[in-house]
Parts: C-alpha cells; sequence; structure tokens
C-alpha cells in the first residue's frame, strides 16, 4: 500500500476516496477518527489520507488526486429553469426541485444565466 492524498479534512479524504473508486481503484482511508486526539500527537499525525491497496495503482491514483487538486473552484449561481432557485453553479441538479442544470449551465458550450 502507498498514500496518495493527505486531506484537510474528513469531507476532502472521502471525495478523494470516491475518485478513486470511480477510477476503480482500490484505496483505505485512515486517520478516520484521529482528529478526536489533536492537541495530543501534532496535528500532522492526525490528517485523514488515502492510500491506495495495490502498489502498481500508485501512478494512475496520483494522477486522480492531481486532477482533483487542479480543479477549479466554481463559486458563481445558476439559475433553476423550473423553479427560479439559485443553485451553485456546479450543482447538476436544482437543490429544491431536482430538476437538471446541465442544460442551462452548458448550452452553447458556455455558462448561461450564471452568475
Amino acid at each position: 500500500m502507498k498514500k496518495v492524498f493527505s486531506a484537510n479534512n474528513l469531507m476532502e479524504a472521502h471525495l478523494v476516496l470516491d475518485l478513486l473508486e470511480h477510477a476503480y481503484i482500490s484505496a483505505r482511508l485512515f486517520n478516520e477518527h484521529a482528529q478526536g486526539v489533536m492537541g495530543e500527537i501534532p496535528f500532522t499525525h492526525a490528517y485523514p489520507e488515502v492510500w491506495v491497496i495495490r502498489d502498481e495503482d500508485y501512478v494512475r491514483g496520483r494522477e486522480v488526486v492531481s486532477a482533483y487538486e487542479q480543479t477549479p473552484i466554481e463559486t458563481g449561481t445558476i439559475r433553476c429553469p423550473t423553479c427560479g432557485e439559485e443553485s451553485p453553479q456546479n450543482f447538476q441538479l436544482c437543490w429544491q426541485c431536482g430538476a437538471g442544470l446541465e442544460s442551462v449551465l452548458y448550452k452553447n458550450n458556455t455558462p448561461n444565466d450564471a452568475y
């Protein structure tokens, strides 16, 4: 096993773990409950870590992590064509009514109606 990622928080670790699973890379999460002992051990030892199980998956795993780390953060909003509610620009479904937002966001390959 080899470590491919050290997360800032548990939610980020689970996100990377999910990305690896979608790439068919078996991985494990370590230090999932270690944040409760922060102060008793160095904080860097309590960070959640994602490790690939098979050493031969390490390079592909690092590629997945690198792509995640280079993904720009979307901060805009988009208006739902069905109910008019605003949702974050990176949502695929309206949080209010569940309607699809892709057709609005990617019409003509450019964000449409995004703020």
